[in-house]
């Protein structure tokens, strides 16, 4: 039996993780879980990414050292990581002092293998911030599908790989400046010449069989496409220093150095044999968690670095990448306060195990999912609380009542756990294959059956009137119930553990499938609550899901946005508001209560603009709303309406400040002032979406103008708005 290495993609280090982020963390959970349960000797490693230019320009931003910005981030990651019982054997950090000793290893011998290459070449430089930008810090339009908002490495609506070459009219990201090229020399990697290789390794490894769909389409269109080379270094002072003469000033790129933190976070934890894990791929499988957006890196850029070291490496055995999981009818954002975040799930009543729960019942592993408040309720009352709840509390309930608490002695019952074996070897074998969100669903099918069981057996009759037909059927629904726990530990541990508790048995997997040594029930405890409709319409409405229709609305109004005018001034209804009072929400430390006036009315809306404004900065300015929103609750708050703002990527947020009078209306240039549908959801709004432009705030092109003043940006010239 072979030992099993499972890694999770390294988190970012400078942001906190939402719920589609820990999907990967939790995934590698999970399956960590099941192969130290299924006898897998088994390492679970992990930690925060830390190098880069978005962690240097965040801690420029807030006044400390990229180092001091780490220490705090990968704390608020790691204390989330323990809520959600996240069992690493090691969670560490790529700014730990093996790490960088054995990147600076393998690149010394990729070097001396010859595939390491100078090449001077041109790369993008801001006159403004004065330093050379990272590919992720450029901006502009891709050269494959024309959106305006490409980053230089990747393309993120068409999916294309770039060189920031391929850009048209880039800019720089923090400052928003048009960026030049200069001429720099780096190293690259000579992935080209690493290709032959790379193939016959993917032959060899039976990728086809063993990664997941998304992975091998990913990879095919790299390997078909063509391999470039790929430069590795780059003009920045956080990161790792590069041990080659002439390139001291240099660091190397994050995408080089991440994924071979699974190897020092490895070596951290087992400073005297980790090359029996990493280097003997003989008797050791490793095995990769990774959202899609990180497939090419995993797939090829980390084992060809590995190739290219001559050394023998345990290589991917296994990809299991996922699709999106977005929320609502939208995405996760920060600057609008929209989505649930690991620390907003502790700050919730709901218990770890339900979180886990429902974010594996809705793992993406097939296609994009959507996280719903309405269906979290459903799928958790109906699935976790109503199928597999009920059917253990049912029957110990029974025990305790008709038999004092002692396990019937009843006769083993072959047709039922022929069934049952049957379809516990369907769930390992969805386990095995990482298929993580169909073994949840095929051991809920489980516990039906066991549900139809006790319901076609009668046991409340039967007591009375066939005795002996009561007790067989209550003796292998109580071993039945124990082989749920045992397959439910790795998705909801402390509830798995509870259950075994009660049994008084063991969740020794070695066990499924056997009906002896139970005895006695031992103390009663609680699984599970049902989530009730009130609590969770406050937390969607808390965490900024659709906003509530207002109950004074007609019933006329049209909910349909199917039928929206094809025309902004007919839909949007943009004006400019003069900020009258700002205060604290009382429920929310990043939220604001701003009253406004409309020259013509007055209004209250909620933003979520704390970390990025004093209230002195906001107070009688004016500022510009979309007017005609449906009215919405933040954390009990009524707002009704959204200022505009520009955001970016690194988290940074620009209010639209402008001259023009309260009340004037906000409209595309030559678009004329038509009345606006009343009560839009923020989808309608979505429908236009607006850029800033080298400072100039537009609408497919267009200049917006409030009353002969252009909307613009000061600080992230280039930019979405929203």
């Amino acid at each position: 039996m072979k030992r099993r290495l499972i890694t999770a993609a390294l988190p970012y280090v400078n942001n906190i993780p939402h719920l589609g982020n820990l999907i990967q963390v939790l995934s590698a959970d999970v399956f960590a879980r099941y192969c130290r349960s299924a006898g897998f000797e088994t390492l679970y490693i992990c930690g925060t990414d830390e190098y880069g230019t978005a962690t240097e320009t965040k801690a420029l931003k807030e006044g400390v050292t990229p180092q001091a910005l780490c220490e705090r981030y990968h704390y608020e990651h790691r204390g989330i990581y323990t809520w959600f019982n996240i069992n690493f054997d090691n969670f560490s950090r790529t700014s730990n002092p093996t790490h960088t000793k054995i990147v600076q290893d393998i690149f010394t011998r990729i070097d001396e293998a010859g595939y390491i290459h100078a090449q001077e070449d041109e790369q993008h430089y801001c006159l403004s911030c004065d330093r050379f930008l990272a590919d992720r810090f450029v901006i502009g339009t891709c050269a494959h599908c024309g959106y305006n908002q490409a980053r230089g490495d990747q393309c993120e609506h068409c999916g294309k790989v770039l060189d920031t070459h391929e850009l048209k009219e880039p800019h720089c990201e923090v400052c928003g400046e048009a960026s030049q090229l200069r001429t720099t020399q780096n190293l690259y990697i000579d992935l080209p010449a690493l290709a032959e290789g790379l193939t016959q390794w993917m032959q060899e490894s039976k990728a086809e069989e063993l990664w997941a769909a998304n992975a091998l389409a990913m990879t095919h269109s790299w390997m078909r496409d063509g391999l470039k080379q790929r430069c590795i270094t780059r003009d920045l002072k956080w990161g790792i220093p590069v041990p080659k003469a002439g390139f001291e000033d240099k660091v190397f790129y994050v995408w080089f150095d991440a994924p071979i933190g699974y190897i020092s976070m490895t070596a951290e934890l087992r400073k005297n044999d980790w090359h029996s894990w990493w280097q003997n791929p003989q008797h050791v499988e490793l095995i990769q968690f990774i959202g899609k957006d990180n497939i090419p890196f995993h797939t090829v850029v980390f084992p060809s670095t590995l190739l290219a070291t001559g050394q023998k490496w345990t290589m991917l055995h296994r990809m299991s990448s996922t699709e999106y999981l977005n929320y609502e009818n939208g995405k996760f954002s920060k600057t609008r306060g929209v989505g649930v975040f690991g620390n907003d799930c502790i700050a919730t009543t709901i218990d770890t195990d339900v979180w886990r729960f429902y974010l594996m019942y809705m793992r993406p592993e097939k296609s994009d999912t959507q996280f719903s408040w309405k269906g979290f309720k459903e799928v958790v009352n109906s699935e976790l609380v109503g199928n597999f709840g009920n059917l253990v509390n049912r029957t110990l309930s029974f025990i305790h009542k008709f038999y004092d608490g002692a396990i019937p002695a009843g006769v083993r019952d072959e047709p039922f756990w022929q069934h049952v074996q049957a379809q516990e070897a369907v769930i390992i074998a969805h386990l095995e294959k990482a298929e993580l969100k169909d073994a949840l669903k095929e051991i809920l099918a489980l516990s039906d059956f066991g549900n139809k069981q006790f319901q076609a057996g009668e046991p409340w009759r039967t007591r009375t009137e066939e005795p002996a037909r009561a007790v067989n059927l209550i003796f292998n629904l109580t071993y039945l119930i124990l082989d749920l726990a045992r397959l439910m530990l790795p998705f909801i541990p402390m509830s798995a553990q509870k259950i075994g508790i009660m049994l008084q048995g063991d969740l020794n997997w070695t066990h499924l499938g056997q009906t002896s040594g139970l005895s006695k029930l031992g103390t009663s405890m609680l699984l599970f609550e049902m989530l009730e409709e009130e609590y969770i319409e406050k937390l969607r409405l808390k965490f900024g899901g659709d906003p509530v229709q207002e109950v004074t609305q007609s019933p006329n109004k049209s909910e349909s946005t199917s039928d929206a005018p094809a025309s902004f001034a007919s839909l949007i209804d943009l004006r400019v508001a003069k900020v009258t009072k700002v205060e604290r929400h009382a429920d929310a430390d990043k939220l604001y209560i701003l009253q406004l006036d409309l020259g013509d009315s007055q209004r209250q809306i909620v933003s979520s603009i704390v970390p990025y404004y004093k209230e002195e900065e906001l107070l009688d300015k004016h500022i510009v709303v979309v007017a005609n929103l449906k009215k919405s609750k933040f954390r009990g708050v009524e707002s009704l309406g959204m200022l505009l703002a520009a955001e970016d990527e690194a988290d940074n947020c620009e209010v639209i400040f402008t001259q023009a009078p309260m009340g004037s209306r906000v409209l595309p240039e030559g678009e004329a002032d038509l009345p606006a549908k009343a009560n839009i959801k923020i989808d309608d709004f979505d429908k236009f979406p607006m850029e800033a432009k080298s400072g100039v705030v537009t609408l497919t092109g267009k200049k917006m103008i409030a009353d002969g003043h252009h909307l613009s940006t000061t600080k992230l010239l280039n930019a979405k708005i929203g």
